[in-house]
């Protein structure tokens, strides 16, 4: 089993039946060292593509040709695109706090550097991956589409910078540079270091408690079920161009069920300490800012990220589920892989390490 955890699915899953309707293609896939690019990589691999990546350390992804450097460097980006026809841009900052400054130079400023040098290569396919948090204002979604991506209004730098990446992105949709958003909305799974294994380890040490009734109706994404998608989303930018999906496993859980549920697939306990929402809110903001102080709590405590944000408390706390029948019409796809069943390949896999 890799570090990445897709064996656990493709052992189960076989290969994704998506594959028949794509045709050859050269693929440029940014951030193919993550566990999405990576398995997108792969699939579109598996399914007779021709694929490069650009990120800045080698991708692991056997048969694909890996430039090496980031969506920063201009020179990188230019070699990268050259000769293909088909750019998923997958590559981004992911974090819940940092400087400003170094969100927008990848997510905003990266995004400008790869779609200008994608439309002088002649690229015509640009999928790019997106967060649900771009039209996100900090109260309840409900039942929603994918609203318009606002960086005025999204909450934090992460969420800030994605909204204008994306707007770049999508502004330069045309007849000869399709371009397809796809918003992929808290994704887990086996071998996923952002989200999964961080409640897992944080279950384990003590450090993972409720926020309010852990009631909030809350989508996510099987990890396998994002590759998929994405995959579909190289075929159908062909046809639809020019907008933005949310992708989510369209099973809708209370949040804090399905925090227990993760942790005890990672072999923790269920979290059973529950603290208020403002409160946390009040607590996330104030160690937001300590934390990137020069003295910083970051620096003090060696952690990459801090265990409470503002946004954090809010996207634990307010409800945010997503109508799917738009994404699934255009992407025509559906999910292969349940949450339950999710649940169970992600227990084997922390049983297999």
């Amino acid at each position: 089993m890799s570090a990445l955890g897709f064996e656990v699915d493709l052992d189960h899953a076989g290969a994704p039946q998506l594959h028949e309707r794509l045709a050859s293609r050269r693929v440029l896939v940014t951030g193919a060292s993550g566990i999405l690019g990576a398995g997108v990589s792969r699939s579109l691999l598996e399914a007779g593509n021709e694929v490069r990546t650009l990120q800045r350390r080698p991708s692991g992804v056997a048969g694909a040709q890996d430039v090496l450097g980031s969506v920063t460097d201009p020179d990188a980006v230019a070699a990268a695109v050259e000769g293909v026809d088909t750019v998923v841009h997958v590559a981004a900052m992911v974090s819940v706090s940092g400087r400003e400054a170094e969100f927008e130079a990848v997510n905003v400023e990266g995004t400008r550097t790869l779609v200008d040098a994608a439309r002088r290569a002649g690229v015509v396919r640009f999928v790019h991956i997106s967060s649900p948090s771009v039209a996100h204002a900090g109260s309840s979604i409900v039942g929603e589409g994918a609203g318009p991506a606002d960086p005025r209004q999204a909450r934090g730098p992460y969420a800030r910078t994605k909204a204008a990446g994306e707007l770049i992105a999508l502004d330069a949709d045309s007849e000869r540079f399709r371009v397809l958003a796809l918003r992929p909305h808290l994704m887990w799974g086996p071998g996923d270091m952002q989200l999964t294994d961080r409640i897992v380890q944080r279950a384990r040490a003590g450090r993972l408690p409720v926020l309010g009734s852990g009631a909030s109706l809350v989508d996510t994404l099987y990890t396998w079920n994002a590759v998929e998608a994405v995959v579909a989303a190289v075929s159908a930018v062909d046809d639809v161009h020019g907008e933005a999906l949310v992708v989510t496993n369209g099973e809708p859980r209370p949040v804090g069920e399905l925090i227990a549920q993760i942790a005890m697939a990672g072999g923790a306990q269920a979290p059973s300490r529950r603290v208020s929402p403002r409160l946390a809110r009040g607590v996330g903001a104030v160690i937001e800012k300590a934390w990137e102080l020069p003295l910083g709590l970051g620096r003090l405590t060696g952690d990459g990220e801090p265990p409470l944000t503002q946004f954090l408390a809010e996207q634990l706390s307010t409800a945010h589920w997503f109508d799917q029948r738009r994404t699934r019409e255009v992407l025509g796809w559906e999910p292969t892989v349940s949450l339950d069943e999710g649940l169970r390949r992600l227990a084997e896999y922390y049983a297999a390490r």
